[in-house]
């Protein structure tokens, strides 16, 4: 199945049209950082954050606060509910259209968010797929409530030990897909990765923030204590009746429904929700530092010196 199509852009632009992506590990500080340079460039905020596109998960997925949409311009903030099918590639075709129209009007725009295969989505495409029969899909995902997420990690691993060691392999999603496509072609899932991608009609320059793993561990056992001190537990608790969607299907609010149907106490939920949070910032770490084009910046660098490496990038890159 093919998962990327021809995006139809305007022509009358071309490469004199930067998007500056904005990456790193969660609760580095990209958000407040998107905002100083969406003011600094005066241009709009595009958020690559798959988990705060729906308007029912506010709390729980760090979204921007009232104040900071207000701040700058975003889009793709709660947009879509998480009752709606909204896959990667619908994705990609609402960014590219958005941006097709904001460069009308924009030399600059800015992109946000911590999900590695949303912000390659829109800045260099994605990858091609042969057609797989669905049969393959619906025997996986009985495989997966008979079996398990551990039999099928086993699964992949053995036919794909790439993908094994740089998916996300505690999403069931991720694993089922990459293992349909191993079945039914015969050939491991990332060799079809990486091939022959949409060119883009402009240019991205990547920005990413970083620091200490010990600091980076600490910010974000402070952003959950946070997140439940502001009602992340009633937000769960009114989207249980929702928890088999796949949108739920994620940290911060899994952990929680087993603590609402009596699985945990709530302390352990907590500090699973910690120590999840940990291992996927230590996954999205390991997914942008194989991006050699990142320009990398202490999380606390002067805005000034990163907007300046910003706009002698982009007079680079129009001189070049």
């Amino acid at each position: 199945m093919k998962q990327s199509s021809a995006i139809n852009v305007d022509p009358d632009y071309t490469m004199n049209k930067t998007l500056i992506s904005i990456v790193g590990p969660t609760a580095i500080g990209k958000t407040s950082l998107s905002i100083k340079l969406a003011n600094y460039f005066n241009t709009e905020i595009i958020s690559g954050d798959s988990r705060q596109f729906y308007k029912e998960m506010q709390i729980g997925t760090a979204a921007p606060t009232p104040t900071e949409l207000n701040a700058a311009k975003h889009h793709f903030i709660h947009h879509i509910s998480i009752k709606e099918d909204y896959s990667v590639g619908a994705f990609e075709k609402d960014a590219m259209q958005l941006l097709d129209r904001l460069f009308k009007t924009q030399d600059t725009v800015i992109m946000v968010g911590g999900s590695g295969l949303y912000v390659d989505a829109v800045t260099k495409g994605l990858d091609t797929f042969p057609e797989i029969d669905s049969n393959i899909r619906e025997t996986l995902n009985n495989l997966h409530q008979t079996e398990g997420l551990a039999s099928l990690q086993s699964k992949l691993k053995s036919l794909d030990i790439d993908s094994y060691h740089n998916l996300a392999i505690d999403n069931p999603q991720r694993v089922i897909r990459a293992l349909e496509v191993c079945i039914g072609s015969g050939k491991p899932y990332s060799s079809f990765l990486n091939k022959n991608k949409n060119n883009r009609p402009f240019k991205t320059i990547y920005i990413g923030l970083t620091a200490e793993r010990s600091l980076i561990y600490n910010r974000i056992n402070k952003r959950v204590d946070l997140m439940m001190q502001e009602g992340l537990l009633d937000e769960v608790r009114g989207l249980i009746k929702f928890k088999s969607l796949n949108a739920l299907n994620t940290v911060g609010y899994k952990e929680l429904f087993k603590y609402l149907n009596g699985e945990w106490d709530l302390d352990f939920a907590i500090s699973e929700i910690k120590k999840n949070t940990r291992r996927f910032a230590k996954r999205q770490l390991t997914w942008f530092r194989k991006n050699e084009e990142i320009i990398w910046f202490e999380h606390n660098r002067n805005t000034e010196d990163i907007a300046h490496t910003i706009s002698n990038k982009i007079m680079e890159n129009e001189n070049f």
